[in-house]
C-alpha cells in the first residue's frame, strides 16, 4: 500500500500537478527540485516537503521505506542524480510521470491533446469546459490556468480526466486514450527522434493506443498517418473544412465570435474568452472533446466565454488603447508564426515588436532559417542569448544564426537577458511580445511596469 510518494523534479509544471494529485489522496507527498520557484513555494504551502540538494538525508523518513514509496521522476532528471540512484539501488517502485499518468488513463476516460503546439492551451480550454459542466474532470496541464491558479483539478464524481499529452521522450505513448486530439505535428525534438520521418512515425504509434470505441480528432492537413479503429474525425479553423469547423466567424471591437460546425451537433455564436485568431482553433478542439464527453450546447457556450487563458499563453499583462504588453510561451517555429499573426489580426496596422529568448541548443541548430522566417513578420527584433535548459552548448550554435537569416528590411539585434529591461525603455512599438519557453518570463512584471509608464 502507498503510503508516500517523493518526486524528484518535483517544481515541474507536470510534476506539480501529479504532486497535487496525490496531497488531495492525503497521501505523503515529498520532493526535490533544483531551486525554489513560486510553484515550489505553493506546493509546500499545500503540505509538500521540498528540498532543493541533492541530499538523502534531506528526505523525509516515511520517503526511504520502499514498500510503502512510490518514486516518480521526469525524463529531464540526469542519470546519475544520486538520490534516483539510491532508489534504484534499493528496490522503490519508480515510475516516470508519464507512466503515472497513463495509469490514469486507464482508470478514467481519458481526454488526451497532442501535438507539437497548441496542447496547453486546448487541454486547459477542454478542462474548463468540463469543470464548469455537468460533467467534471479531473486535469493534469502544462500551465498555469488564469480561471484557476493552478495546472490541477480535482473531481471526485467524475470519469474523465484531462491531460497534457507530451510527445518529448515519447511520453505519451503511455497513455491510452478515450479521446484524443492531435493540434500538429510540426518537427520537434529532432535531439530526441532524429528525423522527421520517426516523429511522425511516433504520433503514428500514439493512435493506435487509443481504447476500442474511443475518439480520434485529427486537425486537417497533418503529414503523420493514424493507426486506429475506425471512426477517425478531423477539425480546422478554416471554413468548410474538416468535421468540425468554425463559420460565420466576427472579429472586431476587441471580441471574436463563430459559429461551430459539428457532426455532434452546432454550436452557434460562441464567443472566445481570449480573442486571438489561434484560440479558434484550440476551442473547436476543445469543445470537440466536450461534446464527446456530453457538454451541452449551453454549457460549451458559456464556458468558453468564461475561459480566462494560460499563465504564458497569449498572456495579456498590459492592454490599453495606446499599449499592449503580452508574453507568449512559443518556442518552436510554427508557433512563433501563429502567435505573431493572431496579434497581427488584433492589432492590425500596428508596430508590433517582439523580444525572443530561443529555447535549446538543438531546437535553434535544428530550426534556426524557420524561427528567422516566423520572427521577419514583426516590425522590430530583439534577440537573447539561448536558453539552454538540460543542453550543453554546440559550438557555432547561437542567436547570431537566427539574426544573419532573418529577411532583409527587419530591424534586428541582439542583448544580453540582463538588459532586457534598459532595451524596452529605449524601443518603439505600440504592441510588445516577449516569446520563448526559458526564463525571459521572470521580467515579464518589470517589463508590464515600464509598458504602463511610457
Amino acid at each position: 500500500m502507498t503510503k508516500a510518494v517523493y518526486f524528484i523534479g518535483i517544481g515541474g509544471i507536470g510534476m506539480s500537478a501529479l504532486a497535487r494529485y496525490y496531497i488531495q489522496k492525503g497521501l505523503t507527498v515529498a520532493g526535490y527540485d533544483r531551486t525554489p520557484t513560486p510553484l515550489t513555494r505553493e506546493l509546500e504551502a499545500e503540505g509538500a516537503s521540498i528540498h532543493y540538494s541533492e541530499d538523502l538525508s534531506l528526505v523525509p523518513e516515511i520517503c526511504l521505506e520502499p514498500t510503502t514509496t512510490l518514486v516518480v521522476y521526469t525524463p529531464a532528471i540526469p542519470g546519475d542524480h544520486a538520490e534516483l540512484a539510491y532508489f534504484r539501488q534499493n528496490g522503490f517502485r519508480i515510475l516516470k510521470r508519464a507512466e503515472v499518468l497513463g495509469n490514469l488513463t486507464r482508470e478514467h476516460k481519458g481526454l488526451c491533446v497532442a501535438g507539437t503546439h497548441g496542447k496547453t492551451t486546448t487541454s486547459s480550454m477542454t478542462a474548463h469546459l468540463l469543470h464548469q459542466s455537468h460533467v467534471g474532470c479531473n486535469a493534469f496541464l502544462g500551465g498555469i490556468t488564469k480561471n484557476y491558479g493552478t495546472n490541477y483539478l480535482l473531481s471526485a464524481e467524475s470519469d474523465y480526466v484531462v491531460i497534457e499529452a507530451d510527445e518529448f521522450d515519447r511520453s505519451f505513448h503511455h497513455l491510452t486514450p478515450y479521446a484524443t486530439v492531435i493540434t500538429a505535428t510540426d518537427p520537434d525534438h529532432l535531439d530526441i527522434y532524429g528525423t522527421e520521418e520517426a516523429y511522425l512515425e511516433s504520433f503514428s504509434h500514439y493512435t493506435s493506443l487509443i481504447k476500442e470505441g474511443g475518439y480520434l480528432v485529427l486537425h486537417t492537413g497533418l503529414k503523420m498517418k493514424p493507426r486506429t479503429q475506425p471512426g477517425v474525425t478531423t477539425y480546422s479553423y478554416s471554413r468548410n473544412e474538416g468535421d468540425f469547423h468554425a463559420t460565420n466567424i466576427r472579429m472586431g471591437d476587441g471580441r471574436i465570435v463563430f459559429d461551430l460546425v459539428s457532426p455532434l451537433g452546432n454550436i452557434c455564436d460562441v464567443e472566445l474568452g481570449v480573442p486571438v485568431g489561434i484560440n479558434i482553433d484550440n476551442g473547436i478542439a476543445a469543445m470537440a472533446l466536450a461534446q464527446i464527453a456530453g457538454l451541452t450546447a449551453e454549457e460549451i457556450r458559456n464556458a468558453m466565454l468564461s475561459f480566462g487563458g494560460v499563465d504564458r499563453r497569449f498572456d495579456f499583462h498590459v492592454r490599453t488603447p495606446e499599449k499592449a504588453y503580452l508574453s507568449d510561451y512559443a518556442h518552436h517555429p510554427e508557433e512563433l508564426r501563429q502567435s505573431i499573426t493572431s496579434i497581427r489580426q488584433v492589432y492590425p496596422g500596428k508596430r508590433i515588436v517582439g523580444i525572443f529568448q530561443p529555447h535549446l541548443y538543438t531546437r535553434t541548430r535544428d530550426f534556426y532559417r524557420e524561427f528567422a522566417d516566423a520572427l521577419s513578420l514583426l516590425d522590430e527584433v530583439i534577440l537573447t542569448e539561448i536558453y539552454p535548459a538540460r543542453e550543453q552548448p554546440i559550438p557555432g550554435v547561437d542567436s547570431e544564426l537566427i539574426m544573419r537569416h532573418l529577411q532583409k528590411g527587419v530591424p534586428a539585434r541582439i542583448i544580453r537577458k540582463d538588459d532586457v529591461l534598459e532595451c524596452v525603455k529605449q524601443l518603439d512599438y505600440d504592441v510588445l511580445m516577449t516569446l520563448g519557453a526559458g526564463d525571459l518570463d521572470n521580467y515579464a512584471d518589470r517589463i508590464a511596469m515600464l509598458v504602463r509608464q511610457s
